[in-house]
């Protein structure tokens, strides 16, 4: 029996009937060659003789004295978790992206390890699809991926020999906690280590919210504290519905023009959704003055563990306020810059301090409505390294990794991405009554950054 450490327990207390936290992965695979046309079957029956799970698959929740625990499940059950489908005619992209979009708004079953997994045939092009969700407070995003790559292989052959992706074997997490005695200490117990953590996280975080003090009254703009984005369409209360959109956009455009501006990959990523999300509030008379505002989760896995949640955040303002793409870029990377040489200075427990610190006024504000002006920040914005080499899985090579996040009341989109050897693959969660249209972002990221490359031209 396992305690949930406090991140992890906050995603399960978060969770409401309108608001699930599970994340999942939309994954495309191109069958051999040679393969059979009942290859999904074939795949289906093989999958279902696996029917044992390894950590965190076969952990379920329990509850003792008010505390959550993970236990082995000794009743494993593999048609639970399991799910065999074929998409309606004609099977398009647009038919699996709104399956994906139902499934994905369905609760995972507490009285069952959290999580599913969806085979899904009857592509058009002939191609596969597999659709998993697990919740969050069993894996992070690079946990999930982490997973995922383990029951695949660069080579065709050996992939055929791995176990399905609930059988993989993985490492421990080691634990990343706040400076607070844990519940299962008492009396002085709890003192002294209260003792021991403060003196060595304390005195660090101070210095850090002097500096933070010093930007926010000096108006650094490369500074964004919790209580700097605007209010805005995307701060809407959310309904249970939900819409995913997903695209695959060149790694080579995207470096290239990094390169070009002495950026990182993830700076033009940024600088792609703030100019859509510029262009996609502007035409609904919905662009706030003042720029928008993402918190990008940074991990701060220092092992190669593969459960547990290890990730900080660094708040980045999206420049929306510039109709320039090349000052836009330039903007968010002096913030990035910024944010990197911030956390550069703090150690996994202490960064987690300075946050619970920094985001509380924010926090404070999106639960109590204080200021309807301000909001803690406006979406997610989240990029997990992905595999930098072809990979198959069961003989079928990848085509895809769409990610399909989260969102949560009143931050009613999430952007998440998997960047691989040649492209990232874009996936785009919102709630569907609250944000319209919203699979318009793609071609508007399109947009940006053919906007870029001809800047760089």
């Amino acid at each position: 029996m396992k305690q949930l450490s406090a991140i992890d327990t906050l995603f399960l207390l978060m969770e409401q009937r309108q608001q699930p936290l599970h994340v999942g992965a939309l994954c495309l695979y191109q069958p051999p060659p040679d393969a059979p046309p009942d290859f999904a079957l074939q795949l289906a029956d093989r999958l279902r003789e696996s029917t044992e799970a390894a950590r965190p698959f076969n952990r379920r929740l329990v509850s003792r004295a008010g505390l959550k625990f993970w236990v082995e499940d000794g009743q494993f059950d593999i048609a639970h978790h399991f799910v065999h489908l074929a998409l309606p005619k004609p099977g398009r992209i647009r038919e699996l992206l709104a399956m994906v979009s139902r499934v994905h708004s369905a609760h995972l079953d507490r009285a069952y390890p959290l999580w599913r997994t969806y085979l899904i045939e009857g592509l058009e092009d002939g191609r596969i699809a597999t659709y998993s969700k697990i919740h969050h407070s069993l894996v992070d995003g690079v946990a999930g991926i982490r997973l995922m790559l383990k029951s695949m292989s660069p080579d065709v052959a050996e992939s055929l020999t791995m176990p399905a992706p609930w059988e993989v074997r993985t490492r421990k997490s080691r634990e990343r906690t706040l400076p607070v005695p844990a519940g299962a200490l008492r009396g002085f117990a709890a003192l002294r280590a209260l003792g021991q953590e403060g003196a060595t996280v304390v005195p660090p975080v101070l210095r850090q919210l002097r500096r933070a003090w010093q930007d926010l009254r000096d108006h650094n703009p490369d500074f964004v504290g919790s209580l700097q984005a605007p209010h805005c369409i995307l701060n809407e209360p959310i309904t249970g519905s939900r819409r995913f959109a997903a695209q695959s956009y060149s790694m080579p455009r995207i470096k290239a023009i990094a390169r070009k501006f002495d950026a990182t990959a993830n700076d033009v990523i940024l600088a792609l959704c703030g100019g859509a999300l510029r262009q996609y509030l502007g035409d609904m008379n919905a662009l706030p003055e003042k720029p928008l505002v993402a918190a990008v989760p940074v991990s701060t896995r220092r092992d190669d563990s593969d459960s547990g949640n290890e990730i900080a955040f660094a708040l980045t303002h999206l420049a929306t306020h510039l109709d320039s793409p090349i000052e836009r870029l330039q903007a968010i990377k002096r913030c990035m810059d910024y944010n990197k040489a911030f956390m550069r200075q703090l150690s996994p427990a202490q960064l987690l301090a300075y946050e619970a610190v920094m985001l509380a006024p924010g926090a404070l504000n999106l639960l109590t409505g204080f200021d309807r002006r301000r909001t803690l920040l406006n979406l997610v914005i989240s990029h997990v390294p992905g595999p930098r080499q072809e990979m198959y899985w069961q003989g079928a090579r990848l085509d895809g990794v769409y990610p399909v996040s989260l969102v949560i009341d009143k931050m009613a989109l999430n952007i998440t991405l998997i960047s691989r050897h040649d492209k990232v693959d874009f996936g785009i969660i919102a709630c569907r009554k609250t944000l319209p249209s919203v699979q318009r972002l793609l071609e508007h990221i399109e947009e940006a950054l053919d906007e870029l490359e001809t800047a760089c031209a």
